[in-house]
């Protein structure tokens, strides 16, 4: 079997995908859907990644076409995973760099793959978004000696940014807390921590969270500096506005 997991650039709603592909979409692993019908098996995640599973390669794409995602968009995130059947295997299943195996195949270790590979490909869609946001943070430390008067607006409005993605890293790809399904199931618990280890999962997210952490400090350093400017601007006005006062106090003094 192949698998093809991808993070959609614009939202699919599971009216459309149903309608799409001619199958129905259930409640799955943590709030996302999942169905089936002769010639794949798809799975949406609530983060946005959709997962296609078929026989053949070319059912995938025609999936693909259906749905029309173009696979030749520069812009598109995807992973893909060979899953293959070995009925010998001594235990439910082995996992490389490489390929899946599985003895049997079951909707809910098919659910568990693509919640992981989802995950990855979730993963990898906020760490472009870090490379993006690190990458303004410097040109913002870079620039903390030039003048602008809508600089605070500007920091404000970025740190909104990093904050609204630190969000949706940890609500949305759900690596904080496993999922409520494999607290039953040690068979898919065990598929489910192999694959999280095969994908690095939680080492990229403690890496991702550590940039942000970074970043906010360079933000927070740059608010700092620019609050310390402001409050001896003010001051400095203050002092002038004194000696005015002072200047044109003597001068009254002198004419009297």
């Amino acid at each position: 079997m192949n698998l093809l997991s991808l993070y959609l650039l614009r939202p699919l709603t599971k009216t459309q995908i149903e309608y799409s592909l001619d199958l129905n979409l259930i409640k799955g692993v943590e709030n996302g859907y999942f169905g089936h019908n002769e010639h794949y098996h798809v799975v949406l995640a609530p983060f946005g990644v959709l997962t296609l599973i078929a026989e053949e390669k070319k059912e995938i794409l025609n999936a693909l076409s259906l749905l029309n995602i173009s696979l030749e968009d520069e812009n598109l995130i995807t992973q893909d995973y060979p899953i293959m059947m070995d009925g010998d295997l001594a235990k439910n299943f082995e996992i490389t760099n490489e390929v899946i195996l599985l003895r049997d195949t079951s909707p809910l270790s098919l659910n568990i793959i693509a919640l992981a590979i989802s995950q990855s490909v979730g993963l990898e869609h906020y760490e472009k978004r870090l490379d993006t946001l690190f990458a303004q943070s410097r040109h913002i430390v870079e620039s903390i000696h030039t003048f602008s008067i809508s600089r605070r607006s500007h920091l404000m409005s970025f740190v909104k940014r990093l904050a609204l993605t630190r969000h949706d890293m940890v609500s949305n790809l759900l690596l904080l807390d496993k999922p409520n399904i494999l607290w039953d199931d040690g068979d898919a618990e065990a598929l489910y921590n192999r694959l999280a280890f095969i994908l690095e999962l939680y080492d990229r997210h403690e890496i991702a969270l550590s940039k942000l952490a970074q970043i906010k400090e360079d933000v927070m350093l740059v608010m700092d500096i620019i609050n310390h400017k402001k409050s001896e601007f003010l001051e400095w006005i203050i002092i002038i506005l004194i000696g005015v006062e002072i200047v044109m106090g003597l001068y009254d003094f002198f004419l009297k």
